[in-house]
């Protein structure tokens, strides 16, 4: 796969992942049914009895009122330090999975030269043969080298935070008590423009520093992103009560610090890394695979059958010797 086409894939992969995170929010936050109370909205009592509210929903909502009610520092303040907490202790998981797929990232790019005669081939193929060949030489080529992009994709933390966030972002909205607080003078019970703003605004600015580094060519790639995350997020915030567009700024913040260590910390050290690793082991260019076209085979073919077997050739070589002897008796 050349750059552009990795590139392309990372994109879409993250437009499928924010796809299926939107599904996922819709999905399980509609699993706490409720209905409204004096105008707003409180979970029935099924609901309170399911296995999303008992398990998720209620020992969250616990955790914030151990901020709010037993250290008196109110909802607000509750839902930031739980927030704070649940991402700091998952940040190890989101760093690791982006390492391993940064990793790949960069060694693809320093390993462009070696793979671009290759993708070129590829791009030029017009058979199924020649296809097959021209990825087998891409595959064995990756493969001599030590990439493996396969190692860089994993819903594993994604899977594990998902239960927390869906926990927190039901805790923050059905939490008894949060939709009669405040927080700063912000109705944590409304939507509050001022925090779905804040919101937005992190989410650009972690889209944004992602592209710090790229070429031209991959932010023109990224552009889709860099619009679709924060634009998501504003309209969450904007559609829920303050509560929960609080948790969706406080959030916003850690991952603007994750990815701040990212592109300032670990893609530097990475280069280096894999400088260092190819300076110690030099790539290794694979030689031009085997034409198995049937271009190829047929003119192999033509070759090989217009030569006399050894049969034919050793009867011209007596009829060439007979023939020979009576032309010296003439």
């Amino acid at each position: 796969m050349d750059r552009k086409g990795l590139i392309l894939k990372k994109t879409n992969k993250r437009l499928a992942l924010a796809g299926l995170s939107t599904a996922a929010l819709l999905l399980l936050s509609g699993c706490v049914q409720t209905h409204r109370v004096n105008g707003i909205l409180v979970p029935t009592q099924a609901a309170q009895h399911g296995f999303i509210y008992t398990w998720l929903v209620r020992p969250m909502s616990d955790f914030i009122d151990l901020f709010a009610h037993n250290m008196h520092l109110g909802y607000g303040l509750g839902i930031i330090l739980v927030t704070l907490i649940i991402r700091l202790l998952i940040l190890p998981l989101g760093l690791n999975q982006a390492y391993k797929s940064t990793y790949m990232q960069e060694k693809m790019a320093y390993l462009q030269p070696v793979f671009a005669p290759l993708n070129e081939r590829l791009k030029n193929a017009t058979t199924s043969e020649e296809k097959m060949a021209a990825q087998q030489a891409l595959m064995q080529a990756q493969k001599d080298n030590g990439v493996n992009m396969l190692s860089s994709i994993g819903c594993l933390p994604m899977l594990i935070q998902w239960p927390f966030f869906i926990a927190l972002y039901n805790a923050a909205m059905y939490t008894p008590g949060i939709m009669a607080s405040t927080f700063m003078g912000i109705n944590l019970a409304k939507p509050s423009l001022i925090l779905t703003i804040i919101s937005g605004v992190l989410y650009f600015l972690q889209t944004w520093i992602s592209t710090f580094g790229m070429s031209d060519e991959q932010k023109k790639t990224s552009k889709t992103m860099l619009i679709m995350s924060p634009a998501m997020i504003v309209v969450f915030s904007f559609m829920a009560p303050a509560a929960a567009a609080l948790y969706w700024a406080v959030g916003g913040l850690v991952i603007v610090i994750q990815q701040v260590i990212i592109t300032f910390i670990m893609k530097p050290n990475m280069k280096k890394k894999i400088d260092a690793e190819f300076k110690t082991n030099p790539p290794k260019v694979m030689d031009a695979p085997k034409d198995v076209t049937p271009n190829a085979v047929q003119e192999n073919f033509k070759a090989i059958t217009s030569q006399p077997n050894a049969t034919e050739q050793k009867h011209a070589t007596k009829k060439s010797g007979r023939n020979a002897g009576k032309q010296k008796r003439d």
